[in-house]
């Protein structure tokens, strides 16, 4: 644990504080030319293919915005797929968010030549994760995996082998739901959940977080920030979660490829076979291309 963490008096009183200081409203947060899907039942927009039931960050690709992420100079050590959350869990303790709070995520690196960041979401799953993993210590490069709390808290053993590997754990809330929709305390205790279960696996809670579906409100920054998390979207969204062909991922990794580029891509939350395939084929051509695959920091 950290070791400014305050009494547990004290961190009673300020989630107390926090709850009460949480205010009603709801507004995404549109950033420009960063799509985002509505959850399942939303009619999608013009020419966008429609989620399924349990679908994954379903978003259009985002481009590139006034804020970016900074260059790590190393890699850091950090069912249905929806399983039933635990009720009995207590929340655990926030600070008061602090200047400056984000009012839209980081979308690429900065700053990075030619440098990509590898994403992967709603993992880990026994059935997909570890052949990511095996691809990714072939090469030797690091990654990061946004974990849904439920799914972490049942495959713990992924969750340290991720981290042993030296890649980024990032908080992708703990049952998938749509952030909008949610109020402050539910948002509050999505993420709470997560970072708590990482922490108390890995002995430090997630400094990044990614909203489902790439749905973002002011609240989710709020308390983010209070979670002592950086939000953080992506620049090529694959859409593994359509599951659609091995090659047909492989050409939209290549054709997004570039400099300070995030790309997003699952782990779980569907058949992710393909992914699995996809990263074995345009991961060695992007090191052929020159890019450093690495992760950002804080």
């Amino acid at each position: 644990m950290k070791e400014d963490q305050l009494s547990p008096g004290r961190r009673s009183l300020l989630r107390a504080a926090a709850a009460l200081g949480a205010t009603a409203t709801v507004s995404l947060v549109a950033v420009e030319g960063f799509g985002r899907s509505a959850p399942p039942g939303t009619p999608p927009a013009a020419g966008a293919p429609a989620p399924p039931a349990a679908a994954p960050s379903a978003s259009a690709s985002g481009a590139a915005g006034p804020e970016a992420v900074p260059l790590a100079g190393s890699p850091v050590n950090a069912s249905a797929y929806r399983l039933r959350p635990i009720t009995s869990y207590a929340p655990p303790a926030v600070r008061r968010a602090l200047p400056p709070v984000r009012s839209r995520p980081f979308l690429k690196l900065s700053g990075a030549g030619r440098a990509m960041v590898l994403t992967f979401d709603d993992g880990p799953d026994p059935r997909y994760t570890p052949g990511i993993l095996k691809t990714l210590r072939e090469y030797g490069v690091p990654a990061m995996f946004f974990v849904c709390g439920e799914m972490a808290d049942a495959h713990r053993d992924l969750l340290r082998e991720m981290a042993d590997d030296g890649h980024v754990i990032g908080n992708h809330t703990w049952s998938h739901p749509l952030i909008p929709s949610l109020p402050p305390s539910r948002i509050r205790d999505e993420l709470g959940r997560t970072s708590e279960v990482v922490d108390r696996e890995l002995g430090r809670a997630p400094l990044w977080y990614r909203a489902p579906f790439g749905a973002w409100n002011k609240h989710s920054f709020e308390i983010g920030a209070e979670l002592d998390m950086e939000p953080l979207a992506w620049t090529v969204d694959t859409l593994d979660w359509t599951e659609p062909s091995t090659a047909t991922i492989v050409r939209r990794v290549r054709d997004g490829a570039g400099p300070g580029v995030v790309v997003l891509s699952h782990d779980a939350g569907g058949d992710r076979t393909q992914s699995v395939a996809a990263l074995r084929t345009y991961l060695p051509w992007l090191l052929e291309q020159g890019y450093r695959i690495t992760v950002p920091r804080r």
